[in-house]
């Protein structure tokens, strides 16, 4: 399927403080009809590697732009330093999430994000409305939210480390995409005012035009705000030189209904809103490979809540493994009946709660792999 075929989700979120983050992430819970699969036409791989191929392209007009001293986007410096942790994590995913294992998540069977995988849209939920700011306590308490309304499967959680990084480099593309045309924008200042203001002949210019569009003279129209700002800059370095050039860019700002003190100053707050949003993306991406999401689990997962009410007082004792393979049980049996996890296990309790004289049989456990019960 060509990569066009496939529906991109893109969240644009707002930072939430704690209490209003539970609130929301509890009311997309409860507004979540859910299926039993997700549709491939939502598989996020396809548009997970466009985004990586437009990073490499950003990441490459940035080292391009250093050798020939063309200022870079601070947010830039963001990525030239950790292209690397991107590029592991784009690896990783590719690896982990093939479009049958995909196609098995839970999907959503309502509204804007009808046919993608739940786990998928609360992921990228999470990371909207969190700035990208993932770590142990926010990630945990989000999960916790939605399990009030809505029980997560097994599977969706232990992938949701995953489907984090994906929503995480979608926002680090929204960011490059801007960071590009900023450094488009100022590849042109460098060659107009190479050409207008020091006159240097074609021979002697370092910033030649690339294209038609770079020969042309400044028209308000074409201006973007990263062109004014660095235009700005620049002609007042030159001193007096640049004077009249500044004169000029003042007027056709002027025609636009701004000023270029206005223009500098909502450019900067931009900047700094991007180095501030590609920080704490990249800082999450380390974080969540450190996370452990076994713990996460084992304190949000409605199962094991109920796993751990064992009459018989075995499971709690259990080693990781043996946990693990009761609830890879529970998950068989679900995608198997189509029944929830938690009513399996729910039912699984209450059929060891009614026996008190066979303490076998008091063990939950007995009711998800007995052959008796197979």
């Amino acid at each position: 399927m060509n990569s066009k075929e496939y529906k991109i989700l893109n969240i644009k979120g707002a930072v939430l403080d704690k209490n209003q983050l539970e609130t929301y992430i509890e009311k997309i819970a409860a507004d979540h009809n859910l299926q039993h699969f997700s549709n491939k036409k939502t598989y996020p791989i396809p548009r997970l590697k466009d985004n990586f191929k437009f990073i490499t392209k950003t990441y490459n007009i940035l080292n391009e732009h250093i050798k020939m001293g063309i200022d870079i986007n601070p947010a830039g410096e963001w990525l030239l330093d950790n292209y690397y942790i991107i590029e592991e994590s784009v690896q990783t995913i590719t690896k982990e999430i093939s479009l049958k294992k995909y196609k098995r998540l839970i999907g959503i069977d309502n509204g804007t994000y009808a046919g993608f995988a739940r786990i998928y849209v609360l992921a990228h939920e999470i990371v909207a409305y969190t700035d990208n700011k993932i770590d142990y306590d926010n990630l945990k308490y989000c999960l916790q939210a939605y399990q009030q309304k809505k029980t997560l499967g097994m599977e969706e959680i232990w992938s949701l480390s995953l489907f984090l990084q994906i929503a995480i480099i979608e926002n680090i593309r929204n960011i490059c995409e801007r960071i590009y045309s900023s450094q488009v924008q100022k590849y042109r200042v460098e060659n107009i005012v190479e050409r207008l203001v020091e006159k240097k002949d074609y021979k002697n210019q370092k910033y030649k035009a690339k294209n038609k569009e770079q020969t042309k003279s400044i028209y308000y129209k074409e201006m973007k705000y990263p062109f004014i700002e660095y235009m700005a800059y620049k002609l007042k370095k030159c001193g007096k030189n640049g004077i009249a050039y500044l004169n000029i860019l003042e007027e056709q700002v002027n025609r636009m209904g701004t000023s270029i003190g206005d223009v500098v100053k909502r450019e900067h707050f931009l900047i700094a809103t991007s180095k501030v949003s590609i920080g704490n993306s990249i800082t999450s991406l380390k974080e969540i490979g450190r996370l452990n999401i076994l713990d996460i689990f084992e304190n949000i997962n409605g199962v094991e809540v109920v796993l751990n009410a064992d009459p018989a007082n075995v499971y709690s004792k259990m080693d990781y493994r043996t946990k693990e393979y009761y609830r890879a049980k529970i998950e068989e049996i679900s995608k198997k009946s189509k029944i929830s996890e938690i009513y399996i296990a729910n039912k699984a309790l209450e059929l060891a709660r009614r026996e008190s004289n066979n303490p076998k049989e008091r063990h939950i456990g007995y009711y998800l792999i007995s052959k008796r019960y197979k």
